[in-house]
């Protein structure tokens, strides 16, 4: 007997998830549909590795100082320090910077995949999640923002969320940052605690104004007991953020109007109203007004990097949880204008503006909502097997059906029991297996066992007409050579495809 004593423990790490069959079937159809938006909008699709070099990473790392702190790091043989990306900009950036000469400009790209947070994981919160991006380099003219915010809503509308369940949020940084400013916050002597106080705005959905009036002083402790060190701004400052926060008015006339009163005397204050006027009136002229596309002062983005318009979308969805808890969804995208991050490499002004989905949350609301099934693809074609020594016969069925195009495979466990084989066939969703035993194989012929309709005939009383019709219907003899067509025709018939 092995001794258990020095066995592995099967375990996975905090903050990861193993994903199965339905997971990636959903977020394949998601994905899909996301695409076809960004392509219809004209962006085409480019990869970068999940690894960059750390210093690549610039203002995204929360502290330069720890390399560790934040991203997942490590240092290779030379001791260069690399990351796992914390997100899909910071690698779109060093990539356009390397092969700037080459690309069209404006640059307009697409790229999804994983990424990395080596930060506290908690309910709703990974260390390794997925987005999709797209991002327009090397424009800095208000309609590529504009655009930006209209792919967004065509995004949520093609994943089946209806106008009204979804609303595009629109700021812009140069606004806050007069405010900011004007409270003593402006320059690089003001830059660390600047980011905290963006980062205290950025949770107003989560933890309400009270909340962030306490990140914006001393601090505020979790429900964990966990203690957030805050921005240390005096009442009157305090008070004047929030109410910038909340100047939102009526419609975005009345926002505009709000925020120009706000930001008056403050030269990048009254700048960012006009860009905003201008990313309303052009999103406006496209029929996505208001209930679309919505100027919102509360949105920020956390992020130190974003330089003028800031934009994020907000599921107005609520839903239970499996204790009939009322479940608030709240940002599953965002993005905005990061004037600075390809100028890091290139020592030259390159404009730059983009978009960032996050599929692993938004996924997570789709299915809550019933607006994405979990379900995995149909199974493949088994086709049995009664004889080990005719392997050689049913893997030449297995090939024709695979060459038509057919998802199929030949049973490779014990073949002795043949009700397992039909087991296996069930475990695996197959639509139908393929039998082909000594008589049939002598009489030119193969069995197919419709699996889709047996189950339905599973739940009918015996007693019933079409129960023996049916039961006929759900296991009939074929000519060998006709198999590829028979198989087919079920496959039709029963609405099975893998596309």
């Amino acid at each position: 007997m092995a001794d258990k004593t020095n066995r592995l423990k099967a375990r996975l790490p905090r903050g990861f998830a193993d994903r199965g069959a339905p997971e990636i079937a959903a977020t394949r159809r998601m994905t899909d549909a996301i695409r076809d938006v960004y392509e219809r909008y004209g962006f085409e699709p480019v990869e970068t590795p999940a690894i960059e070099y750390t210093d690549a990473l610039g203002k995204f790392l929360p502290d330069q100082d720890r390399p560790n702190e934040g991203v997942f790091s490590f240092q290779d043989d030379d001791e260069q320090w690399l990351s796992l990306r914390y997100d899909l900009t910071a690698p779109l950036a060093r990539y356009v910077a390397e092969n700037f000469d080459a690309l069209p400009k404006p640059y307009r790209s697409y790229r999804f995949g994983w990424v990395f947070r080596n930060e506290k994981p908690g309910p709703g919160r990974f260390r390794q999640f997925m987005q999709f991006d797209a991002d327009t380099v090397g424009s800095g003219v208000m309609a590529a923002d504009a655009e930006m915010c209209m792919m967004a809503a065509d995004t949520m509308e093609a994943l089946g969320i209806p106008r009204g369940s979804y609303v595009v949020k629109v700021n812009n940084r140069k606004v806050l940052d007069g405010v900011l400013e004007a409270i003593g916050l402006g320059g690089e002597a003001g830059a660390a605690r600047r980011l905290t106080v963006l980062r205290a705005i950025d949770k107003l959905d989560r933890l309400g104004p009270e909340g962030v009036r306490q990140l914006l002083g001393e601090g505020r402790k979790d429900e964990s007991g966990d203690f957030t060190k805050g921005a240390g701004l005096d009442t009157g400052s305090i008070d004047r953020v929030l109410a910038f926060v909340g100047s939102k008015g009526a419609d975005a006339n009345a926002t505009l109007a709000n925020l120009a009163t706000v930001v008056a005397g403050s030269a990048q204050g009254e700048a960012g109203v006009d860009e905003l006027r201008q990313i309303s009136a052009l999103t406006t002229s496209s029929a996505y007004a208001d209930d679309r596309v919505l100027i919102d002062p509360s949105v920020v983005r956390g992020l130190e990097y974003y330089t003028g318009p800031v934009y994020e979308v907000e599921l107005l969805l609520e839903t239970k949880d499996e204790k009939d808890r009322p479940v608030r969804f709240g940002s599953v995208g965002g993005g905005g204008r990061y004037d600075g991050l390809v100028s890091r490499f290139r020592g030259e002004p390159v404009p730059a503006t983009g978009f960032s989905i996050g599929v692993s949350r938004l996924q997570a609301a789709l299915t809550m909502i019933g607006k994405l099934a979990g379900q995995s693809a149909p199974g493949p074609v088994v086709v049995t097997v009664f004889d080990r020594a005719r392997t050689a016969d049913y893997q030449k069925m297995v090939s024709a059906l695979r060459g038509a195009g057919i998802r199929a495979e030949l049973y490779l466990g014990n073949p002795k029991n043949f009700g397992n084989q039909l087991k296996y066939a069930d475990k695996r969703g197959s639509p139908c297996v393929v039998i082909q035993g000594g008589d049939e194989k002598a009489k030119g012929e193969v069995q197919i066992k419709d699996l889709i309709l047996g189950a339905e005939i599973a739940g009918l009383s015996k007693d019933r007409d079409d129960y023996l019709k049916k039961q006929a219907e759900a296991q009939f003899a074929i000519p060998e050579d006709r198999l590829v067509e028979a198989v087919r025709e079920l496959l039709v018939r029963r609405g099975v495809s893998w596309s």
